[in-house]
């Protein structure tokens, strides 16, 4: 059995997806009604990773899992890992990020991930670590703006990101979690080139089939909308993200991809054109 955590997230619902004809997977949510994607051979389950119990009965006879936490700071890794060791899980294919490789990077988001990373080397399971650079999809926050002004707003819109088609990660997922070799293996994941938030506007323009603008947000504009959103030691997390991407610390391109799954990632253009639909409905008069 394949314990799948997150199931209903941008990843773990790719992961569900990508996942062979039969495989049996048992999917954790904290509320399994909330799971959409599914498949023959799977069953859902409520788990919470403050509720030891439900993650020892999510982890019942699962002997491989792709572990996804996002309450930044918190424990869930740990509490996760010592259930998942008790529950006689062998391998741990774990879903982190980048951004721990970059010395400079000191925020309070990486220093988390770091840990976690430390953590499951020192488990005592099997494991893998998966690093993917920003998401293609997180582009879908600019749905809003787009469908009724035409335009994307964003801080530092000529710096460059190699971001990354969340269902290739999710591939790169799965064939850790089914073929040999990948046990202690880090795979860095990009996409196929690095790519700023006026070229995507431009090519989501083109994709859509409207002209497309794109603005500039100021530091201070753009930190006081992140604190309208997250707790400010998390909007300085990710303001000091940006900042390293205005520096060139996020344009690197990765073989990741490519080597496990023996095709090369989708480009950005790829995952527009998939996901026009979510920017479409209002815009086309």
């Amino acid at each position: 059995m394949i314990l799948v955590t997150g199931a209903t997230g941008t990843v773990g619902r790719e992961v569900v997806r990508s996942f062979p004809p039969g495989a049996p997977l048992r999917l954790m949510t904290r509320n399994p009604a909330s799971v959409t994607v599914t498949r023959p051979g799977t069953e859902a389950v409520a788990g919470d990773y403050a509720d030891p119990d439900s993650l020892s009965r999510a982890l019942r006879g699962v002997r491989k899992a792709f572990l996804v936490t996002s309450r930044v700071a918190g424990d869930d890794d740990a509490v996760f890992l010592r259930a998942a060791r008790a529950a006689g899980v062998r391998h741990v294919v774990k879903l982190s990020a980048e951004a721990v490789t970059d010395v400079r990077a000191d925020d309070l988001i990486t220093r988390w991930q770091r840990a976690n990373e430390d953590l499951l080397r020192r488990s005592g399971m099997a494991w893998t670590i998966l690093r993917p650079r920003s998401f293609m999809s997180n582009c879908l926050s600019w749905a809003g703006p787009i469908r009724s002004e035409r335009v994307v707003r964003a801080l530092y819109g000529t710096s460059a990101n190699a971001c990354v088609d969340p269902r290739d990660i999710a591939e790169v997922a799965v064939r850790a979690l089914t073929e040999d070799g990948h046990e202690s293996a880090v795979h860095a994941l990009t996409g196929p080139e690095a790519i700023s938030a006026a070229e995507q506007t431009r090519l989501l323009g083109r994709v859509l089939g409207v002209p497309l603008r794109f603005e500039e947000l100021g530091t201070e504009e753009a930190h006081a909308a992140l604190l309208r959103r997250h707790p400010p030691e998390l909007a300085d997390a990710l303001l000091s993200s940006a900042r390293r991407q205005r520096d060139g610390a996020k344009a690197a391109v990765a073989s990741g991809v490519r080597e496990v799954t023996g095709r090369p990632p989708r480009s950005f253009g790829e995952w527009a054109g998939d996901h026009a639909d979510a920017f479409a409905a209002e815009v086309i008069s």
